[in-house]
């Protein structure tokens, strides 16, 4: 879905755009893009030298779902080869239903012989530790001199006693969607960069109209856990899998306050009609909308082609997500794509070179060339992204592209998948009023009390 639109808008890659800020080995390939690479190896992101180039004529078998439906795959396996004469990509499609349980087979079965590995999910990724299936790659990163400071913290949170086992080459971020129109209505300020989930709080009540048969919500949520709970992980120090939950408090009474006043849809409701947040944006009623970046590409793509109407919702903007008083701007909340080295690979060293090049500026620049974010988020994909018929023009949806800090909404940690499930099903009690806020956190730390003693 994300990459239709992108594929009739806009090259594979600008040729002359400029991707800097990925590191010290990046900065060595300034000039590079998909189009440009045809480069020789010695040149790529990587920063591979003659000395540690990949052995020639050599084939990396690579794990990947979804091949028919996801054009990015196709797209860094030929930018790749073309870069890199003698190595040879052959992808392995494992399909996306049960992904990551399909390849922890794969992985234990004694014919395996898969170099490269994609990581779909931090649960699945601790499995593969645990299996000693995927390799950690300190000793890559360390060798080249790979920054990881370009993943805006997001390594950090996927690190297993100290030690690293994937590179992210993906990122899908949490930013604000605006209807424009619904603002300049109510003759109201557009919301900024930079508002704390107060001052959002109070913009949302001020362009809130509950006139029947008029009706304008200031905000809409739809009915993950994430977009409440996820609210109060931006401070860098809460996860969820705390086992202490308290600090939640004070986003589900704001929201359960704003439906109380009409400010947003009933959490009931939507989950009695089945609305999605896609339907609740488009219908032009909704003046703000907590969302990931994977949103984008469906906005464009469906104002474009007439299923969403035009006049509705046609006028949009972006800011960065909102965050607690004393909390850095840009800070917010995604999800990571990663690829791993595997334990059994016979090529280890050209696997973790197609890794580091994937997870870098050439790597990043594919990425944007098919309307998907990459972990790597450098001036010229966020040139790229913006220059995309559509997109928004104004500078403030632009520099919401920019993240200072990525909370992964979930971190690696132990017993993750149960902590999952517990927060999921006390949140819809809580949001259906089955159960109040403080019994149902209250429930969400001895249920997850209990499974972090086990």
């Amino acid at each position: 879905m994300k990459k239709r639109f992108l594929a009739l808008l806009i090259c594979i890659v600008m040729a002359a755009s400029v991707f800097t800020a990925c590191g010290k080995k990046d900065s060595g390939d300034a000039n590079s893009s998909s189009n440009s690479s045809s480069n020789s190896s010695s040149n790529s992101s990587s920063g591979s030298t003659s000395s540690d180039k990949p052995a020639q004529n050599i084939t990396l078998k690579w794990a990947i779902w979804d091949e028919s439906t996801t054009q990015y795959w196709g797209d860094i396996k030929k930018a790749y080869e073309a870069s890199h004469q003698g190595v040879t990509i052959e992808m392995v499609d494992l399909g996306s239903t049960d992904y990551m349980t399909v390849l922890a087979t794969e992985l234990s079965g004694s014919g395996s012989d898969f170099d490269v590995v994609t990581i779909k999910d931090v649960p699945g990724y601790a499995t593969l530790v645990q299996k000693n299936a995927i390799i950690a790659l300190d000793d890559y990163i360390a060798k080249d001199k790979v920054d990881l400071k370009k993943f805006a913290g997001a390594t950090d949170q996927v690190l297993v006693d100290g030690k690293l086992y994937e590179l992210p080459f993906r990122n899908d971020f949490w930013v604000i969607f605006y209807n424009k129109d619904i603002f300049d209505r109510a003759g109201v300020a557009y919301p900024t960069n930079d508002m704390t989930w107060t001052q959002y709080d109070e913009l949302a009540r001020k362009v809130t109209d509950t006139t029947f048969g008029k009706q304008v919500y200031g905000t809409h949520y739809h009915t993950w856990r994430s977009t409440v709970q996820l609210c109060a992980m931006l401070d860098g120090k809460h996860t969820i899998l705390d086992g202490n939950y308290d600090f939640i408090k004070p986003y589900y009474e704001m929201v359960l306050n704003q439906e109380k006043d009409g400010v947003c849809r009933k959490y009931a409701d939507l989950k009695t009609e089945g609305l999605h947040y896609s339907a609740a944006f488009s219908g032009g009623d909704v003046a703000m909308m907590n969302q990931g970046s994977w949103f984008i590409a469906t906005l464009i793509t469906n104002i474009k082609n007439g299923e969403y109407d035009k006049s509705l919702c046609g006028n949009w903007g972006l800011v960065k997500y909102p965050h607690a008083e004393g909390v850095e701007p840009g800070s917010t909340l995604g999800t990571i794509t990663g690829l791993s080295v595997t334990s059994v690979s016979k090529n280890p060293d050209a696997a973790w070179d197609f890794v580091n090049w994937v997870s870098g500026a050439d790597g990043a620049a594919v990425m944007a060339s098919s309307g998907n974010f990459p972990a790597c988020m450098t001036e010229g994909v966020k040139n790229t992204i913006a220059s995309i018929e559509g997109f928004p023009t104004d500078d403030q949806s632009k520099a919401a592209l920019d993240v200072s800090n990525l909370y992964l909404e979930v971190p690696y940690g132990d017993h993750v998948s149960e902590i999952n499930s517990v927060l999921d099903s006390y949140h819809g009690s809580i949001m259906t009023g089955e159960i109040t806020i403080d019994e149902g956190i209250q429930k969400m730390n001895d249920e997850v009390g209990k499974i972090l003693k086990q």
